[in-house]
């Protein structure tokens, strides 16, 4: 094989040129998804959307799942797909300071990402974000060089087009086939016989699951990619760059704007509210369900730039520095941390582990969720005191890079 220009230069980051409220933010949104992932390893899809749809919903499961729709659900991977999208322009910009090209780089590393993201999909869980994020980063990386104007309204104009598709999908349901209705009804209000079988599949061996994991994962990349997440994806990935260009996300700007940022992000509360108001009133309906996503779609932009600019202004002031170095710790195993999740999670819920799918309340899926954190935070820690990267950090910058990383500290 031909040696390749960019890869003299083109060496992984060393931890002293890592950004570090970058890492941050990045372990930080990594542990607050698993919030709401819990529920997608844990109960029958539908109730990812529709909480009526499977287990009890009063007392202590009701505030759970009030809590995580309020401050989780959505907000979480907004700031995870931002940081993608600042991840981009970080690494082209340290080839540009080498004057080598970092196209070849950033077409490995996309490459080996959706591999990633496929074998996870389609081999363990289907609520994989890997292979999407591959797929809009085949295209976001020409918009690098836009300045942060240019980025920030194309963007805005790709983060419209799901909510008019949803609006419109709303307004229009009530003319729908017959089929088409049914056919919605079971991913928002499966029936008895529906939710037994699909609570049988993942509670039985790999090919038991893959009946439901597959139609999931192939539903994943086709329909919801067209009409949902390409667009939502590809343009906070979009924003994130033109965040990272202004020093956003470096913490880097005044005070003053990361504090307006906190103040303006609480608008997206009393949004959430009345959605969810809305929601029980109508009991539910499938009609609903368009409207609230747009709901949230927009509360969710509000509240993870809150919860963006608090993380920056702590960094910026060293404050929680015990809490942030763990963070921090996460987040620079980003890949790793979150392929683990499924890992443990899948273990727990799935047949071929203790096949606890379907029988663990909201109540108790959050203890899992604050015990998985007890465990990767120190073991973050401890791993990066003896290693460089994380085990599946390393495997990708191996790939990518086409030779053998130093591993070991």
């Amino acid at each position: 094989m031909a040696s390749d220009p960019e890869l003299p230069s083109l060496i992984p980051v060393d931890q002293t040129e890592r950004i570090n409220s970058l890492d941050v933010l990045r372990g930080f949104a990594l542990l607050g998804i698993l919030v709401m992932n819990i529920q997608a390893f844990s109960m029958v899809g539908a109730a990812y959307m529709n909480p009526t749809a499977y287990g009890d919903l009063t007392g202590a499961n009701y505030w759970v799942w009030y809590v995580s729709h309020l401050l989780f659900d959505q907000k979480f991977m907004v700031l995870f797909s931002a940081l993608f999208g600042a991840g981009i322009v970080l690494m082209w910009r340290r080839a540009e300071a080498k004057s080598r090209r970092a196209t070849g780089l950033h077409y490995r590393r996309t490459f080996w990402l959706m591999v990633f993201g496929l074998v996870h999909a389609y081999g363990v869980w289907a609520g994989d974000i890997l292979f999407v994020y591959s797929l809009c980063a085949l295209w976001v990386f020409w918009l690098k060089r836009r300045s942060p104007k240019a980025l920030i309204i194309i963007g805005a104009i790709a983060l419209m087009v799901s909510p008019v598709l949803m609006m419109t999908a709303g307004l229009s349901v009530q003319w729908w086939p017959q089929e088409d209705v049914e056919q919605m009804m079971v991913g928002w209000q499966p029936t008895p016989e529906q939710i037994a079988e699909e609570v049988a599949n993942y509670q039985g061996g790999w090919s038991d699951q893959g009946r439901s994991r597959v139609k999931v994962a192939v539903g994943t990349h086709t329909e919801a990619f067209i009409y949902w997440t390409f667009w939502r994806a590809s343009g906070l990935m979009i924003v994130g760059m033109a965040l990272f260009k202004i020093g956003f996300f470096s913490a880097e700007l005044s005070d003053r704007i990361y504090k307006r940022c906190i103040g303006i992000s609480f608008l997206g509360l009393p949004i959430l509210v009345y959605s969810v108001h809305q929601n029980f009133a109508s009991a539910w309906s499938i009609e609903r369900f368009f409207f609230s996503q747009v709901y949230n779609y927009f509360a969710s932009l509000l509240v993870s730039l809150g919860y963006a600019s608090a993380i920056m202004l702590i960094c910026k002031y060293g404050l929680l520095t015990k809490v942030t170095s763990g963070l921090a710790n996460v987040g620079r195993m980003a890949l790793t941390n979150y392929l683990l999740h499924t890992i443990i999670a899948t273990t727990i819920f799935y047949g071929h582990g203790l096949g606890y799918f379907g029988q663990v309340s909201r109540a108790g899926q959050i203890l899992i969720v604050c015990g998985i954190w007890a465990f990767q935070i120190p073991f973050s820690a401890w791993w990066l005191k003896r290693f460089r990267f994380g085990p599946f950090e390393w495997l990708w910058r191996t790939l990518s890079y086409m030779k053998q990383q130093p591993l070991m500290r």
